[in-house]
């Protein structure tokens, strides 16, 4: 499973249920439409704010046991009503995508993990909401993982994001370390960057391992699939600890011998 973006969502995976494929397909076309209006196109901030708008009112429509204008909001209105899905995700979602029209830089790690709440948690809880293993112990778990993939996203495309004029390193961070935006925009390495990619690295993998029991506890396929997925985010990183400086010129990906190794790994987790 790819790290990357809403590709973290488990779409058509083979481990998934038969059953399931349908619901997930429908809450990642969501996701990625929406967040193509955000972040896609020509369109200026005052046109995406309003189709993400115009997203919203389809989702109250839904709440309100309207039928939807559109069709991919019938197919999930007809998968929420199955599933007894919560919508409150979905609006996080879009508040998610909305602030990425709107702000490109993060004072501090709190605001970065409040971004990650809603970029990335929602996806966990709708899929646990999908498997019926909703609990507090495994909602917490999922939000460690969802927020840590999410964190790998954002060092795997530090160029990337740049090209977009974000940040999302947080401030603090960077001053501590004496790295600035000149440092990225001139993809400048050296002692200070690498100090404070390790910085983000460790904590990021500290995060996802204080999540990692859910994948254990989490029976069958799901277990196993998620397994896969901690291992990947797990692996991604090491990719980037062993030479923190790529991130400015290839996006770190996985490999078939990395693949070979998350597999091994995930079946001996």
């Amino acid at each position: 499973m790819s790290v990357n973006h809403y590709e973290n969502f488990p779409v058509a995976s083979f481990l998934l249920p038969a059953r399931l494929r349908p619901a997930v397909r429908a809450l990642y076309t969501f996701a990625r439409n929406a967040d193509d209006i955000a972040d896609e196109g020509d369109a200026n901030d005052e046109q995406r704010i309003t189709g993400l708008n115009a997203y919203a009112v389809q989702l109250k429509q839904i709440d309100c046991d309207e039928i939807p204008e559109q069709v991919q909001f019938q197919v999930l209105q007809k998968i929420i009503l199955e599933y007894q899905l919560p919508t409150q995700p979905l609006y996080l979602l879009l508040s998610a995508f909305k602030q990425d029209i709107v702000q490109k830089r993060y004072s501090s790690y709190a605001e970065l993990s409040d971004y990650c709440s809603r970029s990335a948690n929602p996806v966990g809880t709708l899929i646990l909401h999908l498997y019926d293993a909703v609990s507090s112990e495994n909602l917490r778990d999922s939000d460690a993982i969802c927020s840590a993939l999410q964190l790998i996203n954002f060092w795997q495309d530090i160029a990337i994001d740049w090209q977009k004029r974000r940040i999302y390193i947080p401030l603090e961070d960077m001053k501590h370390f004496g790295v600035t935006e000149q440092t990225i925009d001139q993809k400048i390495g050296g002692s200070a960057f690498t100090s404070l990619m390790q910085f983000e690295i460790k904590r990021t993998r500290e995060l996802l391992f204080s999540g990692s029991q859910l994948a254990k506890r989490l029976p069958g396929r799901i277990g196993l699939e998620l397994r896969a997925v901690v291992q990947g985010g797990l692996r991604i990183l090491e990719k980037i600890e062993l030479n923190p400086e790529s991130v400015f010129h290839n996006r770190p990906t996985l490999t078939k011998w990395d693949w070979l190794v998350i597999s091994w790994r995930t079946l001996w987790m």
